[in-house]
C-alpha cells in the first residue's frame, strides 16, 4: 500500500525544509523481497506488580509484520500499546511468549547479543522534546547510538550522522551544534527519526510520533516517515490514536483494547466495514468536519475497566452493546473471518453491512 501525501503548511515558525539529496543510508528493498515475516510476536504477555496487585497489561499477543510493511496499532490510552512498544525493544520485564526478529528470539538475550540485535530494531518515541538529552548537541544526540554500538571510526560516524540528518531535511552544519531547547516539536522530531536511521535499523518503532505536535507539523512528520520507508525499505509498527493518520500510512491495522488484539485487517476494509464492535466504535468517533453533519450513535457505556481487574470472557463485554451470556463466560478467540481479516468476537458485525453477526468458523 502507497499512501497518499498529506498536504502540508507551515506553522507554528517551522520552516519546511526542502526535499535532501543526501547519499541513502540503505539500499532500498522491496516489500515483497521476504516471504518471512521480519518480526513475529507470539503470545506476548507483560504484567507489573503495583502495590501487591497485577497490572495486566499485555495478554497473549501475536501478530507478525512482514518485510517492507506498516502495521498501525490503534486502541484508547491505557490499552498496552507503549508497554507492548517497549517490550518488543525488550525495555520492559516480560512474563512470557517470544519476539522473533530475522529468525532470532530477543526474549532472554542479554548483554552484547541483546546489544547487537537492537541495532535492528530502533524507536521513535512519543515525546519528541523528552526524549533528546536537554545537555547535548543535536550532533551529539544522532551519534550517541553509533557510539553505544561500536560502529566505525570517527570519520565514518561523523558521515553516516550527516547522511541521516541531511535524509530527514536537516542542515548538519546549521543544527548540528545546537542544543535541542532551540527547535520547535517538529524540528525535534526530525532529530529523533534520524537518531533511529542512523544505525540503519530494518524495524521501525513509531510510538505516537505526532500526537504532541502541531496539526501542519503532523502531516510533515507523516510525510517523513513515509519517504524514510520507501527511500530506506523500513518495516515499521506505528502506535497512534488518531485514526486519520494511522489509515493514511498502514498497510494493515491491529486494534487493542485492554491488553489483547481484537481486530487485525487491512486498513481499507477495516474502516469501511468493521467487524468488532470496539472497532466499530473507534471508527464512529472520528470527527466529521461537516458541522452539519448528523452524529452517528456512539454504543460506547461506561469507562474501560483496570488493567487490575480485566473482565472475564470477553474483556468488551462491559462496554458492548451485543455482549451476551457467552461473552461472559468465554473467552473469544482470534479467528480469521474473511481473507486477511480476524477478529475475537463471539457476535462479529457482518463484514459486507457491518451489522448482522456472521457464524464461528470451525
Amino acid at each position: 500500500m502507497t499512501a497518499e501525501p498529506i498536504a502540508t503548511t507551515p506553522a507554528g515558525g517551522e520552516a519546511v525544509p526542502a526535499q535532501a539529496q543526501a547519499k541513502p543510508l540503505l539500499e532500498a528493498v522491496p516489500a515483497q523481497a521476504q516471504a518471512k515475516p521480519l518480526l513475529e510476536v507470539e503470545n506476548l504477555v507483560v504484567e507489573h506488580r503495583v502495590h501487591g496487585a497485577t497490572v495486566h497489561a499485555v495478554s497473549g499477543v501475536s501478530f507478525a509484520i512482514a518485510a517492507g510493511e506498516t502495521l498501525g496499532l490503534v486502541g484508547e490510552s491505557g490499552c498496552g500499546k507503549s508497554t507492548l512498544a517497549r517490550a518488543l525493544l525488550q525495555l520492559c520485564e516480560i512474563r512470557c511468549g517470544r519476539v522473533v526478529v530475522d529468525g532470532t528470539d530477543l526474549v532472554g538475550l542479554r548483554g552484547e547479543a541483546l546489544r547487537q540485535m537492537r541495532r535492528r530494531i530502533q524507536m521513535v518515541f512519543q515525546d519528541p522534546v523528552a526524549s533528546l538529552n536537554p545537555r547535548r548537541r543535536v550532533g551529539e544526540i544522532v551519534a550517541e547510538p553509533l557510539v553505544i554500538a561500536g560502529v566505525g571510526e570517527r570519520s565514518e560516524r561523523h558521515r553516516r550522522v550527516r547522511d541521516a540528518m541531511e535524509a530527514v531535511g536537516l542542515d548538519p552544519q546549521e543544527v548540528g551544534g545546537r542544543l535541542p531547547h532551540e527547535f520547535s516539536g517538529g524540528q525535534c522530531q526530525r532529530v529523533n527519526i534520524a537518531r533511529a536511521l542512523v544505525l540503519e535499523p530494518a524495524l521501525l518503532i513509531c510510538d505516537e510520533p505526532v500526537s504532541s505536535l502541531d496539526v501542519s507539523i503532523r502531516a510533515q512528520i507523516l510525510n517523513l516517515l513515509e519517504e524514510m520507508k520507501a527511500r530506506f525499505g523500513l518495516t515499521m509498527l506505528f502506535i497512534a490514536h488518531d485514526l486519520a493518520a494511522v489509515r493514511a500510512v498502514s498497510d494493515r491495522i491491529a486494534v487493542m483494547y485492554l491488553g489483547k488484539l481484537c481486530e487485525l485487517g487491512d486498513s481499507v476494509s477495516l474502516f469501511r466495514a468493521p467487524l468488532h464492535p470496539y472497532t466499530a466504535m473507534l471508527v464512529a468517533s472520528v470527527p466529521v468536519p461537516d458541522p452539519s453533519a448528523d452524529l452517528p450513535p456512539n454504543p460506547r457505556a461506561g469507562e474501560p475497566p483496570s488493567p487490575l481487574n480485566p473482565p472475564a470472557g470477553c474483556r468488551f463485554r462491559t462496554r458492548c452493546p451485543r455482549a451476551s451470556a457467552l461473552c461472559s463466560e468465554r473467552e473469544p478467540p482470534m479467528r480469521e473471518r474473511t481473507p486477511g481479516r480476524s477478529v475475537a468476537c463471539h457476535h462479529p458485525l457482518d463484514a459486507t453491512i457491518g451489522a448482522e453477526p456472521v457464524p464461528d468458523r470451525p
